[in-house]
């Protein structure tokens, strides 16, 4: 039963929008695209640490899309899966072509942060942010897929595994040994920090 987040106005699901798709229906693909754009842009993001490699994963993932689009079969699995798998698979390809992990994207980051009337608690909340993706970014793949998916991007174990091509109890094993050495990294993170200076603020007159 699709979920209603897979479901536009009209009350269309995915299943069916991807067999409009594959009858050469634009519309329908636009409505495709504009459903899970963002969660494909967001994974691809957290995956290589890169605004620029995330669109290009994000267009790679949905020319595949549309190129296979009468090959989705809606019973073996939710298109949300269907499209995690894909960008999965490039940006793999992406990061190996790289040949090493890009730096965070700040200018991204700086957009994506809330306004805050509070500067010292919104720089405290920016360090902790960062810290938190450098972290991360320097996990093995196998274990950073399973925290943006299931913890960054809260996808349920049994599509999580459906995406990576696993079972459901490497991924629970992968996520604890992960969430273990995300603590270790923060923890190491932290203690070499140095200890913050006070500094007078001062305000032009």
């Amino acid at each position: 039963m699709p979920d209603a987040a897979d479901r536009d106005a009209c009350g269309r699901s995915d299943g069916e929008l991807m067999r409009r798709t594959a009858a050469g229906d634009r519309e329908a693909f636009a409505e495709v695209y504009q459903r899970h754009q963002a969660s494909v842009y967001r994974f691809a993001r957290l995956m290589t640490g890169s605004s620029a490699l995330a669109e290009d994963v994000v267009q790679e993932v949905f020319l595949i899309l549309m190129r296979n689009a009468a090959r989705f079969d809606a019973g073996r699995s939710a298109l949300s899966t269907y499209l995690f798998g894909v960008a999965r698979h490039q940006t793999r390809r992406r990061l190996s072509r790289e040949r090493q992990f890009v730096s965070i994207d700040d200018e991204q980051a700086a957009r994506e942060r809330h306004a805050s009337d509070d500067v010292v608690a919104n720089l405290e909340r920016e360090d902790e942010v960062s810290r938190l993706r450098r972290a991360v970014l320097s996990l093995p793949s196998r274990y950073r897929e399973v925290v943006v998916l299931c913890d960054l991007q809260e996808v349920s174990y049994a599509d999580a595994a459906a995406a990576l091509g696993c079972a459901v109890g490497t991924v629970r094993s992968r996520l604890h040994r992960a969430r273990h050495l995300l603590a270790d990294k923060l923890r190491g993170a932290t203690d070499r920090q140095p200890a913050p200076a006070r500094t007078a603020m001062r305000c032009a007159v």
